[in-house]
């Protein structure tokens, strides 16, 4: 079953429930459609039902690869979603990935990355940046110029 929505639909995933919460909220606020999924197979199911416009995944979740593994996933069966992996790796444990250059980019597979604690405004600016033309039919952002 597709759901349609005059607004952006933004999937986020993460086994984070105050993330998820914060993030749900901040964005329905600024006009976004949220559905929520606690993992990779609730993400899964979810997708099965839906097709989001833009995904939010973490790494870390069920296995230290989990969003990794699930951005995959959605590449392979939806490969027109924008993602965006967040991580708190560079916290935990001091390791740091970007997606800079393009070997990084060739084994990271998503459109951006940002690092936890993740600042509203900073995921709203990739949000606007991947998904300019559905953000601006629906006046849920602004276009840069």
């Amino acid at each position: 079953m597709t759901t349609t929505s005059p607004k952006p639909q933004v999937l986020l995933v993460d086994d984070d429930s105050d993330f998820l919460w914060q993030q749900k909220v901040q964005l329905e606020a600024a006009g976004f459609d949220v559905v929520t999924a606690v993992g990779e197979s609730e993400a899964k199911q979810k997708l099965a039902e839906r097709h989001p416009d833009l995904a939010v995944i973490d790494v870390m979740m069920d296995n230290p690869d989990t969003g990794f593994t699930l951005c995959y996933y959605i590449r392979k069966m939806a490969p027109n979603i924008p993602l965006i992996l967040v991580t708190s790796v560079v916290s935990e444990t001091g390791l740091g990935f970007t997606l800079a250059s393009d070997n990084d980019r060739a084994w990271i597979p998503a459109d951006a990355l940002l690092a936890k604690p993740i600042r509203f405004e900073q995921l709203r600016s990739e949000i606007d940046r991947l998904l300019p033309v559905k953000a601006m039919t629906t006046g849920a952002a602004v276009a840069a110029p």
